[in-house]
């Protein structure tokens, strides 16, 4: 079951939502940048940490799934966001150059079927970053942050889950050591720093990075209709309902009757040749 918007948006608004804000907001501009002339995706509840690429996109639209709610943001600006459904998003395919989920697969009935998704609105070559809790993580136990519901993922399951989407896995990377506590909030910048040194492994979130790779394919042969064309000096078909050779074969026809007057003018001299000589003169 999803966390209400509305829950998401107090939790944001408290000092621990404003650390984990700042901590997956930082790696999120490590992995892309300045997301400068792209069209980006914040899918589930992914806004509080695209602030710094809805600056420079060209487009950043945020969708919520129905069964979550829908805020209106950015505040104070005409409405970026809009309703969707988990398994069919409103969106033409290969739109997006960039997407991020966040509080989008942990707490999905069909988190495949929700990446699929993913990847059909995603460019050829796009990149996606999930954000989901760590399973050895501290936040992964807590219940009073959204990230304590659902279900939370190794790196390894998480890299199965986006191969079987049909997504290539990149990178990954760490973030918000911090625990989840609202009195240490105020440390989480030092926790980030000597966490990931000390005790990487315990980290809250696991950040997996994705690609959409597309590749070339040969198109098959189509068979066509030829038509043949029959030689002219094709030989005539013999027998008693053979009809009269053409005038194309007239001359194969007269030269079997020529070969056969040279063979007759052969023989005639053999029968002669025997009494050719008669006292040494040639026979009259």
């Amino acid at each position: 079951m999803r966390r209400d918007v509305l829950e998401l948006r107090q939790f944001y608004a408290s000092d621990l939502g404003k650390a984990a804000r700042a901590m997956v907001g930082r790696k999120v501009i490590e992995a892309w940048g300045d997301a400068r002339g792209l069209d980006v995706l914040a899918l589930g509840y992914a806004t509080p940490f695209v602030a710094t690429a809805h600056q420079a996109a060209r487009r950043v639209v945020g969708a919520m799934p129905a069964q979550q709610g829908v805020e209106v943001w950015p505040a104070g600006e005409a409405n970026m966001t809009t309703l969707v459904g988990e398994d069919s998003l409103p969106f033409p395919n290969a739109l997006f150059d960039r997407i991020l989920v966040a509080h989008g697969v942990e707490e999905s009935p069909d988190p495949l079927a929700f990446l699929r998704e993913v990847w059909r609105v995603l460019a050829p070559s796009g990149r996606v970053v999930v954000v989901v809790a760590a399973r050895n993580g501290l936040w992964a136990n807590s219940e009073k942050t959204p990230f304590g519901q659902g279900r939370p993922y190794s790196r390894s399951q998480m890299a199965e889950l986006l191969r079987e989407a049909e997504l290539e896995p990149s990178g990954w990377t760490r973030a918000l050591y911090v625990p989840p506590v609202s009195w240490m909030a105020g440390w989480a910048e030092g926790f980030e720093q000597t966490g990931s040194r000390l005790w990487p492994g315990f980290a809250g979130l696991l950040l997996m990075e994705a690609v959409k790779q597309t590749f070339a394919v040969k198109p098959k042969g189509h068979a066509q209709r030829v038509r043949r064309v029959r030689p002219i000096l094709a030989p005539a078909p013999s027998g008693a309902g053979a009809t009269a050779a053409p005038v194309s074969q007239a001359p194969a026809s007269m030269l079997r009757r020529g070969l056969l007057d040279v063979a007759r003018e052969s023989l005639s001299v053999e029968r002669v040749g025997p009494r050719a000589k008669t006292n040494g003169k040639a026979a009259p």
